[in-house]
């Protein structure tokens, strides 16, 4: 990513987030996300002032209540993702899709580092023509500025169904820290979005 536009990114970003504190409603939305595995967009987004919920599951497939496993296959056409509810007092789905565009490459088809295959897709799964055209027009605007370095590849599609996944998979970074993938893999990815959305991070 061109650092004069991640700037100019990170900017609209900041000034989002002083905009929405100033909201009096209190209402919630839900956006589902897959961009690779989900353990590493789920630790992310539970760090995002805002955020409500984080679940990991699985949507775009044809299985019915696929498993874990039968998902890694690749066979039942399903995507790992995360369902995020925000309070949209504190956040809003532009800066919920800026963080999802910043902490993963939505530019790789069916992988995200070595993780490969169609259950690792980048995608949007919409409710709504509000979410489609917001998710839409970010594209086009990182397209447009030529963010990075290739094209994106992200899907904008509408939510059909989402399916949990097994209760081991939800929170798995926080129980998992010292696995080598949580480790390698997600701590990096981690340490970049609080560096990045410093003013952005949950109070602990």
């Amino acid at each position: 990513m061109k650092n004069s536009l991640l700037i100019f990114l990170l900017l609209s970003i900041s000034m989002m987030g002083q905009d929405s504190n100033k909201k009096n409603t209190s209402n919630t939305e839900t956006i589902t996300l897959g961009g690779g595995c989900y353990w590493c967009i789920e630790a992310i987004f539970e760090n995002l002032d805002g955020v409500k919920t984080v679940v990991s599951g699985f949507s775009g497939g044809t299985t019915v209540n696929p498993s874990y496993d039968e998902v890694c296959t690749g066979k039942t056409g399903h995507a790992e993702v995360v369902q995020i509810t925000f309070d949209k007092s504190k956040t809003d789905l532009d800066e919920i899709l800026k963080v999802f565009f910043t902490v993963h490459d939505p530019t790789t088809l069916n992988r995200q580092g070595a993780d490969v295959g169609t259950q690792y897709r980048s995608v949007i799964f919409y409710k709504n023509d509000e979410q489609r055209k917001t998710a839409t027009d970010i594209i086009n605007d990182l397209n447009k500025n030529k963010v990075y370095n290739n094209p994106i590849v992200t899907k904008v599609e509408p939510l059909k169904k989402f399916y949990k996944a097994e209760n081991y998979h939800q929170d798995y970074y926080e129980y998992n820290k010292n696995k080598p993938y949580c480790r390698l893999v997600i701590q990096p990815k981690l340490e970049k979005f609080e560096k990045v959305f410093k003013d952005r991070l949950k109070k602990k």
